[in-house]
Parts: structure tokens; C-alpha cells; sequence
């Protein structure tokens, strides 16, 4: 137990809310567990979750409880458009919504500007990639750049691609409050004492 207390010590410096991840109707469990265990290993807190045609499930035996140390809050109110119910929440809470998607105002990777604001990252569906609706609410649209004949990735290898990228400029900017508050940071740590101790 003690040693799990140590554990959280050093990982709680390095949380972050001024990143998240947004995920519309992604569906296959292996993804899914995928991006988990990449966004927890990036401090990344919060996960959205957008279930308008399917349901986000996760494997939490393979996750191994990393499912325990994120908060996955879901978007799925029956009859509702869930995207543009998470979009505009993120945008309430002053994220800008940045895009995955390659068309004709999408930028290289490396441009993404972590001064701007807090940044909301959105990857869409395993097959059709995001909907009409995210491409329409969205701020700005990100690429990674592609020097081969294929022209997409894998959404769970897209998402640790461009979260490597923007944590690193994260991690190396300076005057950006990036961190969880001291009052986050202790109520986050007492709820791992409780839910995962």
C-alpha cells in the first residue's frame, strides 16, 4: 500500500485537464483498451466519450485497472446529438476542439499551439473517421504527416502519435497552467486511495 501511495506522489505532478481526448463512436474493444492505457501513460485525466451509434467498452481485465486512474465521462442520451452536446461543454469550459482530419484546412501536427488554450483532441469512428457534425463544430483540424502510400493510421496508434506531440510542447512551455490544482491534485489522490487501494 505504501508503495502504491509513492506511485501516486510522482504521477500526480505530471496530470493534466488542459489536454483531453475526445472520442466519437469508436466501438472496438481493442481500441478502445488501447487508448486508455495511452492516455493514462500521458497523464491525460479525462476522457469524453461520444456514443451516438456505439457503445464505447473496454476490456478492465486486460486494462489491469488503469481504467481506474482516468475519468471516462460519456456523452449517450438516446435521441440527442451527443457530439455537439460534448462540443459544447468543452467550449463552455474554454477547450478549443481540435480535429483529426485530413482536408483541405487541416494543419501539420507539429503547428498545434499549446498557448492558445486548453485543447480538446477529437478522434473519430475506426471506419468513417468523425462525423459531418464534429467537422462542422470543430476549431482547427490537425494531420500527421504521412510519407508513404498509406494515408491513415490506426485511430489508437493516431491518438498516441499526436498526444506524444502535444505533451511534449506541454511539458517543455513555459507559463502555461497545465497542471491539476492542489485542491485536484488531493481529491484525485484520495480517490485512488479509496477506489483502487
Amino acid at each position: 500500500m505504501k508503495e502504491n501511495i509513492g506511485n501516486f506522489e510522482k504521477v500526480l505532478p505530471y496530470r493534466t485537464k488542459y489536454i483531453t481526448v475526445v472520442l466519437e463512436d469508436i466501438y472496438q474493444i481493442h481500441n478502445a483498451n488501447s487508448i486508455i492505457r495511452i492516455c493514462e501513460s500521458f497523464g491525460i485525466q479525462n476522457i469524453h466519450v461520444i456514443e451516438n451509434y456505439n457503445k464505447f467498452e473496454f476490456d478492465y481485465d486486460f486494462l489491469l485497472g488503469v481504467s481506474n486512474y482516468i475519468n471516462i465521462i460519456k456523452y449517450n442520451k438516446p435521441g440527442s446529438n451527443n457530439t455537439k452536446k460534448c462540443f459544447d461543454y468543452l467550449k463552455s469550459n474554454n477547450y478549443r476542439i481540435i480535429a483529426t482530419s485530413l482536408n483541405d484546412n487541416s494543419y501539420d501536427l507539429e503547428k498545434v499551439d499549446v498557448y492558445k488554450s486548453k485543447i480538446a483532441l477529437v478522434f473519430g469512428t475506426e471506419e468513417n473517421g468523425l462525423s459531418q457534425i464534429a467537422i462542422q463544430e470543430a476549431d482547427e483540424f490537425v494531420k500527421i504527416p504521412m510519407h508513404g502510400f498509406t494515408q491513415s493510421f490506426n485511430v489508437s496508434v493516431s491518438v498516441g502519435i499526436v498526444l506524444s506531440e502535444v505533451m511534449e510542447k506541454l511539458h517543455n512551455s513555459n507559463n502555461i497552467d497545465w497542471k491539476l490544482s492542489n485542491a485536484e491534485t488531493n481529491s484525485l489522490k484520495n480517490k485512488w486511495e479509496t477506489d483502487v487501494l
